[in-house]
């Protein structure tokens, strides 16, 4: 049962909200673990947890140990002239991967995701919400098109970063963005890739 008034502790109480958050995400996926059922585990009323963390996506965020924040993000990439949002993502992409403890959170989910249906269905829901709906929507092409360009990008990370398969873990960003831009591109607005 959540408590009312103030608790001892801030950094105590973030924390038992942070550990409700994973046990319910990992047991229950993105959409089926809520603010209220999460805020009940961790002993604290939900006001609380929006105090600390926002929204339902911040403290995912928060509780998964994201390098970054897809609504912090995001509007990066889809403001400015459309026909630029293909470069704009791959420069944004290349960069949070760039940054080795940036990298590490993401490959820990990685590799949960592919050991656990629970871990994948929570990562799937939690991309498709807080990722590649937003960008389908701001672009106003399908969830099949944000979904190609998210894995396109996921392969020239994981080429690039992980593997280190060579020329592609040694060409500049630049390079990179160059022959990768006009393919994302064509996913984002459905304009023709240059030849």
């Amino acid at each position: 049962m959540a408590r009312s008034g103030r608790r001892p502790g801030q950094t105590e109480t973030r924390e038992q909200i942070l550990d409700a958050a994973r046990r319910l995400f990992a047991a229950q996926g993105f959409h089926g673990a809520t603010v209220r059922a999460i805020a009940a585990e961790a002993g604290v009323n939900s006001a609380l947890l929006h105090h600390f963390y926002g929204t339902k996506q911040q403290l995912f965020v928060a509780a998964m140990n994201l390098p970054f924040d897809p609504a912090e993000v995001l509007p990066e990439v889809l403001a400015g002239p459309p026909d630029e949002a293909g470069a704009r993502l791959v420069r944004m992409i290349l960069r949070l991967w760039a940054d080795p403890d940036g990298r590490a959170p993401f490959l820990a989910l990685l590799r949960s995701a592919t050991a656990s249906e629970q871990a994948s269905t929570m990562m799937r829901e939690f991309l498709a919400s807080a990722v590649l709906a937003k960008v389908a929507e701001a672009r106003g092409v399908s969830r099949l098109r944000a979904s190609a360009a998210a894995a396109q990008m996921m392969g020239i990370a994981l080429l690039r970063y992980v593997l280190e398969v060579p020329p592609l873990a040694t060409a500049t960003e630049e390079e990179i963005v160059d022959i990768v831009a006009p393919v994302i591109q064509h996913y984002l607005t459905g304009a023709s890739p240059r030849p």
